[in-house]
């Protein structure tokens, strides 16, 4: 995966004016094995409707900036899980606070919500997993391959780092893209540019912030979330 380092610059700055939200109710850290063997922390929160609507994965943005699960969109992703009735696993990627590894560049850290997607598979059989994800980790998240996620959800995919076609773009199920209007890194055209290939796509602007999301980040992610799962029921 492409990471070009001059388009990042800014990205530590991005990350410090956001507030991140409080960890939801009932989350519980847990310790994830890949199948390459490295362990990765994450965050699980479980809703305790009757009824489990999908299982959402989420992918951090860029760890060598600042990124890991304690991220204010990937909280807000977790809250908006919880309020329509989904589990929510947050993954640490490798090499960030206590997972085991180093650092990928966004290769092996699919791994990493790959053994996400296992334990979706053992706390809720056939139940369908929404695939997530925020700036970097939304990159990671679109290369994700498992034939229980049922959807996508990328929230401001740089499109510099899709130097390569991510494996969900030829896939036909449902993919929401998040742009923000002044996103530093992706226009909102760039990024209608980059997708317009792709199966089965849906652009939401981001009205009003830039990548950092500073805010409306909740509002946002039920927004995509209620829209995603509405499509799949």
């Amino acid at each position: 995966m492409t990471r070009p380092r001059e388009l990042f610059e800014v990205w530590s700055l991005l990350l410090t004016v956001s507030t991140v939200p409080s960890c939801p109710v009932g989350v519980e850290t847990i310790y994830l094995e890949t199948i390459d063997g490295v362990n990765v922390e994450a965050d699980l929160v479980r809703t305790d409707a009757d009824h489990v609507r999908a299982v959402v994965i989420i992918g951090h943005p860029h760890p060598l900036y600042g990124g890991d699960r304690f991220n204010h969109v990937v909280r807000a992703m977790q809250e908006a899980a919880l309020g329509l009735n989904c589990h929510s696993i947050a993954v640490d990627f490798r090499g960030v606070n206590n997972s085991g590894g180093f650092h990928d560049d966004g290769d092996s850290e699919r791994l990493d919500l790959a053994a996400a997607c296992e334990l979706s598979d053992l706390i809720a059989p056939e139940v369908p997993i929404i695939m997530t994800g925020y700036s970097f980790g939304s990159v990671v998240g679109l290369n994700v391959s498992n034939p229980w996620i049922a959807g996508w959800i990328a929230v401001a995919p740089p499109a510099q780092m899709m130097s390569s076609l991510p494996s969900a773009a030829n896939n036909p199920r449902p993919k929401i893209i998040i742009a923000a209007e002044h996103d530093q890194f992706t226009s909102p055209d760039e990024m209608a540019t980059a997708v317009s290939t792709w199966s089965n796509t849906q652009i939401i602007l981001a009205n009003g912030v830039d990548h950092s999301f500073a805010v409306n980040a909740a509002r946002l992610c039920n927004t995509a979330l209620s829209q995603l799962l509405e499509t799949i029921s």
